[in-house]
């Protein structure tokens, strides 16, 4: 049989690497539209049924770098393999779940299997299409991402009003096993290295930055925007394992992060921009729903499609970014988004109720293809400087920094919203106040998109620095 050209085999190995993103964050969403079905079916109580999301949060955020790494040193094709057949398997256990909590802890199995196809498709990327092209392969993983987001919930209103919440969990199968047969045709193998040469895994490291990085998570996913005695306890904890991990790692012979890496300019600030800017998006989502129905008092249903105008422009804008990275370069491409984005913010934070519905998707749109620039330029721009080696713990950062973004934002942006509504309950506030609260918290959110600018100009110095010669800490590739 002929082999494979390599530009065609290229297109095959992205398709799967593309379908990874969409089953990772198709999982991610899909579920929140069937909360209230669940907890009719089960007879839960709302706050139980909640534990259905938060346990694939949980694991998503808790276990990314860690699998990153394991991928690194076991083989990024077989953990990737094992990944897509653990969440394909935990969604058939999903669908079928006889109680809530069996159903919870299958959620949490999805959710281990979508850390393992977030860190690693990243990963691929430098091995599976040419240099030249890294942009665009990003753009499309970019896409496919938006594109499962934007699908989640309408997808799942569907499936809930049709077949069940059954087949809200069971839809993912179909497309599970088509990625699987992808990435097993036409995935590149594992290099093979001796046991004797292969670095060991940092177990001690991996269960403290789980710990960690878990207590901080539940601190602002189960905190709401209120920040009570058991979540500055969890924020607590958050802190004291942060030090703890810092310095078992700068002992580790074989550290699960090398703290060295973070002097570099390149991906210590690329890892900060993405918190920021995944902490402005979130707040699109937090914000939107009350000024679009207290504001402009839209029904729900049209509340929905105007909320899915954001999506829509991050997935039709994701090859197009690409483009421009693979031509313009990663530095200049991410200036432009971040600029875009805090232009779109700043309209936001002076929105005038009267212009309408025109009036939030207009600058909405601008932010959310902004966001889309940033993220390609900013993960091309990491990805392009890490050594073959480091790439699924490297692409596991840049994933948990995202994710980390956009629960901060849940929670902080939301209770910035809620003060700056003065209303004791915002889904009861008047137009006015509501709309006051909306322009507070676009105000900030561009403060913050100014900080990221910030950042990148500072790393961008650095890091002419380091082109001219002048030593300015570790790098990627150490």
């Amino acid at each position: 049989m002929k082999p494979e050209p390599p530009r065609h085999a290229a297109r095959w190995a992205l398709a799967g690497l593309g379908l990874s993103m969409l089953l990772s964050s198709l999982g991610a969403g899909i579920a929140n539209v069937a909360l209230p079905a669940l907890a009719q079916a089960f007879d839960a109580s709302f706050q139980a049924v909640q534990w259905i999301v938060l346990a694939y949060l949980l694991a998503v955020t808790t276990l990314i770098v860690s699998v990153g790494r394991l991928g690194d040193l076991i083989g990024r094709r077989r953990l990737l393999l094992a990944g897509i057949l653990l969440f394909t398997g935990a969604s058939v256990l999903c669908g079928v779940a006889p109680g809530l909590w069996l159903l919870i802890a299958a959620r949490a199995a999805q959710g281990l299997g979508a850390a393992v196809m977030m860190a690693l498709t990243m990963a691929f990327v430098g091995e599976t299409v040419p240099e030249e092209a890294t942009g665009r392969a990003m753009g499309l993983l970019g896409t496919t991402s938006a594109i499962g987001t934007a699908l989640g919930p309408s997808l799942g209103g569907v499936l809930l009003a049709g077949p069940g919440w059954r087949a809200v969990f069971l839809v993912n199968v179909p497309l599970g096993v088509l990625t699987f047969l992808l990435a097993r045709r036409h995935l590149p193998a594992d290099r093979r290295e001796s046991r004797a040469g292969r670095a060991r895994f940092d177990r001690l490291g991996t269960l403290l930055l789980a710990a960690t990085l878990g207590a901080y998570a539940l601190a602002l996913t189960r905190g709401g925007g209120s920040f009570g005695p058991l979540t500055l306890l969890l924020l607590a904890g958050a802190g004291c394992g942060a030090v703890v991990f810092v310095r078992v790692e700068a002992r580790a012979a074989s550290p699960l992060i090398r703290p060295a890496a973070f002097r570099d300019p390149v991906l210590s600030t690329s890892l900060a921009m993405s918190a920021l800017v995944s902490t402005v998006m979130m707040s699109t989502l937090v914000v939107g729903p009350f000024y679009l129905s207290r504001t402009l008092g839209l029904g729900t249903a049209l509340v929905g499609l105007v909320l899915s105008a954001g999506p829509l422009v991050a997935a039709t804008a994701g090859v197009p970014a690409g483009r421009l990275v693979d031509r313009f370069g990663a530095r200049r491409t991410t200036f432009a988004g971040l600029i875009t984005m805090a232009a779109g913010a700043g309209l936001l934070s002076l929105l005038p109720a009267r212009l309408g519905i025109p009036g939030y998707v207009g600058p909405l749109a601008v932010v959310t293809l902004g966001y889309a620039v940033f993220q390609t330029a900013n993960n091309t721009a990491v990805m392009a400087e890490v050594h073959p080696d480091r790439r699924g713990v490297v692409s596991g950062l840049l994933n948990l920094s995202r994710n980390l973004g956009l629960v901060t934002g849940a929670s902080v942006m939301g209770a910035v919203f809620a003060l700056a509504s003065s209303a004791a309950d915002v889904s009861t506030a008047g137009p006015e106040a509501v709309a006051t609260g909306t322009r507070t918290t676009f105000a900030v959110a561009t403060a913050l998109i100014t900080t990221a600018l910030a950042l990148a100009a500072y790393g961008r110095s650095l890091a002419g620095r380091r082109a001219a010669g002048v030593p300015d800490g570790a790098g990627l590739t150490g």
